[in-house]
């Protein structure tokens, strides 16, 4: 349609003021020589115009939606029955020790291997012992001489002094020389001066002794305490190091059972409640705990608190390391 035909068109169907037509006109006018520039435009150019250059000289584009607002997190609750609460933990002895080697050596005798129940004190290995014995024996026979000349040279001391009081007698008397005198006084400053060097050779040599007397122990390795042998590593022959870990010892009694609980249900889980301890190992095995310690913080990365609890006369099954299975007792 013409752009007379569309005004007349307009101009019948809706009467208007004069002005306001006159207006409408402009605008119909600016509208179709803006398209008629476009497609001029879009003739001269043999390459294609992008998409985004046409609608931006064709039309204003619309202003992008709003980001939608992040969800606010709402804490989770938990629903957790603190009676049907389950959760593991390994059981631990109260006493666990690695023994090491305390001096540089070589094994000579292994007394004990693991899985054998020990006692206190009771030998495990033994490193060469026979240049420290040796040397032990030396020792105490050097404590041995100075000791003998720590008692000559006292008796020497107590004869000075008898011959320095006769001489201080005769001096005042004016039988004997001042020469004569001052030759008694330096026997007696001598002998006095021999039983203070052999008394230090003595002290010396009980210092040495005391020394070759603990690396002579230290060559027995030795259990600390009652249990059993979980791991050895030494063997015979064996050159060693002193800090070298050959034995671990871990007592049997009394054993502890490591858990944690979630912050959920921690308050059921309080000093002295009972425990019902149980393993998949003796399925039918229900043991009786108590808990010892909770601890008074909570870990924020995982929102648990840890518990120890107490074996109330463990069974003979369980062993340290066992995985056990705990909730409180009903």
């Amino acid at each position: 349609m013409g752009m007379a035909n569309y005004l007349e068109l307009d101009w019948l169907v809706t009467p208007m003021n004069p002005r306001l037509f006159l207006r409408e006109l402009l605008a119909v006018a600016a509208t179709l020589t803006s398209g008629a520039a476009l497609l001029v435009c879009s003739g001269c150019n043999s390459h294609p115009q992008p998409q985004s250059a046409v609608v931006a000289a064709s039309e204003t584009p619309a202003a992008a939606p709003a980001a939608a607002p992040m969800p606010t997190p709402t804490p989770s609750t938990s629903s957790t029955d603190p009676k049907s609460f389950i959760t593991t933990g390994p059981l631990v002895a109260e006493q666990q020790a690695d023994i090491a080697a305390a001096r540089n050596g070589r094994v000579v005798n292994i007394a004990a291997q693991f899985g054998d129940h020990v006692k206190a004190g009771q030998l495990l290995a033994l490193l060469d012992d026979r240049a420290l014995r040796s040397e032990l024996e030396a020792r105490k026979a050097h404590i041995g001489s100075a000791q003998a000349q720590v008692r000559t040279w006292e008796a020497e001391e107590s004869g000075a002094r008898a011959d320095l009081r006769r001489a201080d007698s005769m001096r005042a008397d004016k039988i004997i020389s001042e020469e004569d005198w001052e030759h008694v006084k330096y026997k007696l400053d001598e002998a006095i001066a021999q039983v203070a060097r052999y008394r230090s050779e003595e002290a010396a040599a009980e210092a040495d002794l005391a020394t070759a007397d603990l690396q002579l122990n230290q060559s027995r390795i030795v259990a600390p305490f009652t249990g059993v042998v979980g791991r050895s590593s030494a063997r015979p022959e064996q050159e060693v190091k002193q800090g070298d870990v050959l034995f671990w010892i871990t007592a049997e009694a009394p054993l502890h059972v490591l858990f944690t609980v979630p912050e959920s249900v921690m308050a059921a889980f309080q000093v002295g409640k009972l425990l019902d301890l149980t393993t998949a190992d003796y399925p039918a095995l229900h043991q009786a705990g108590r808990i010892l310690r909770v601890s008074p913080v909570v870990d924020p990365a995982s929102g648990s608190v840890q518990v120890i609890g107490g074996v109330s006369g463990p069974s003979p099954l369980l062993k340290p390391g066992m995985q056990m299975q705990v909730r409180l007792a009903p």
